[in-house]
């Protein structure tokens, strides 16, 4: 293949594997998203408790950080195109099923199911990303996908908002369902694996990137299950982060999961409302993963450690003025959500990036999986066993406890300051 046909091939499949990625998992939260925005007219409806709620919300997390970090070390030696496609449509399909449901059981089972298959649509994109884009130019490329996240559960709280309030719950689910199968097929047919497998060299080669080039040299002396040992289980750099984001993952999951039952119950709004504040968290985490790229290549030289710590530092004076408001006011509240997502997508951002990028050229899946593992082992915690807390010390134990956490995300990640 001669020269300027290869750099018009990458150019192409960079970007419609970007969008693609992008596309499906903004599709595929979207989906998660509005399991939660719902859940409370869900609860209201069937005549659910608060405990309820956390049971669900706690084994969704169990199966589907379960399923990371399985799934993703299967995604690294499977064809991401059908991988990541088969399980946005899976998923989506138990989700549309859970709709038509009225059994507590048979909800839960349905959403444990979801939980599974939407565990395979992260670790493929993590493999793609270090395949396709070089280490000199990954942070911004990693950031920009990072706020996939952000608009499909930006798009999941204005639709799920809409269609629960003049259809009902149930036709939510069903249209995030339906989106969800139509958007796997679409990652089906457009996405691709890596570049070797469609004769193109590797990233480094391409970009004649040193980095990239030096951790290359490293893959054909190491089989999978030597990379994975060496690189991912016996990898100091990996535990570390890996208990820190579990921390970041309680705040994130427990602000975005519980926002709607606090603005609702403890303020009166409606869920309209209620969904249109959490809007802001999106809107933040979106501008935040932006900046914390930005800010860790242009204003620390690459580290990414100073960033992680000021965000940390942001998210704990976040929290307490979201607790400490004086007045109950819509703009306030939405300007405190606004400040919690822009500080809690930094190191979300950041710490799935130095994971991939500490780990070696064949495990991302396997790292980023671990890290997916821990995280929703935290995002469990967020789950029933803060619903005890709301229930036995109402909303001031939730922010307490939130309040504990950030300031232990900022210890953990002190070492970093220099580290990294």
């Amino acid at each position: 293949m001669k020269q300027a046909e290869v750099d018009t091939q990458y150019r192409y499949w960079r970007r419609h594997i970007m969008l693609t990625t992008y596309g499906g998992y903004a599709f595929l939260y979207c989906l998660r998203k509005s399991q939660t925005f719902v859940m409370p007219a869900v609860a209201t409806d069937l005549g659910w408790d608060i405990a309820d709620v956390g049971l669900m919300g706690t084994l969704f997390y169990v199966v589907y950080g379960s399923s990371k970090f399985f799934s993703g070390m299967f995604s690294d030696r499977s064809n991401s195109r059908y991988f990541m496609g088969l399980g946005i449509m899976l998923s989506g399909i138990a989700c549309l099923l859970s709709g038509l449901s009225d059994s507590l059981f048979l909800f839960i089972g349905l959403m444990v199911i979801s939980a599974w298959f939407h565990g395979w649509g992260w670790p493929p994109c993590a493999k793609l990303l270090t395949s396709w884009y070089s280490q000199s130019e990954r942070g911004g490329w990693w950031s920009w996908w990072n706020t996939s996240h952000n608009v499909g559960a930006g798009l999941s709280a204005v639709l799920m908002s809409y269609i629960a309030v003049q259809y009902g719950w149930r036709y939510g689910l069903i249209v995030s369902g339906l989106i969800c199968v139509i958007a796997g097929l679409l990652v089906c047919w457009r996405l691709r694996d890596r570049p070797v497998t469609m004769g193109l060299p590797s990233i480094g080669d391409w970009r004649q990137d040193a980095l990239e080039q030096a951790q290359e040299k490293i893959e054909p002396a190491l089989g999978y299950r030597d990379a994975l040992h060496t690189y991912v289980f016996k990898n100091h750099y990996i535990w570390l982060l890996t208990l820190s984001y579990a921390l970041v993952y309680v705040v994130r999951i427990a602000i975005s999961d519980w926002g709607s039952f606090y603005f609702t119950r403890q303020y009166g709004y409606s869920l309209s409302t209620a969904n249109t504040i959490l809007f802001m968290f999106e809107v933040g985490g979106f501008a935040g993963s932006l900046v914390a790229s930005w800010g860790s290549d242009k204003l620390f030289g690459g580290h990414r450690g100073p960033m992680n710590l000021l965000c940390a530092i942001g998210i704990f004076l976040s929290i307490a003025a979201l607790w400490l408001l004086p007045v109950a006011s819509v703009v306030l509240q939405s300007m405190a959500l606004f400040a919690i997502g822009f500080c809690v997508f930094g190191p979300q951002m950041l710490i799935g990036l130095a994971a991939a990028e500490c780990s070696h050229k064949t495990t991302p899946g396997a790292a980023t999986g671990l890290l997916g593992l821990f995280a929703y082992s935290g995002a469990a915690l967020a789950g029933y066993p803060l619903a005890l807390v709301i229930e036995h010390y109402q909303w001031a134990g939730f922010f307490i406890v939130l309040s504990v956490v950030s300031a232990v995300i900022g210890l953990l990640l002190l070492p970093f300051f220099r580290l990294c």
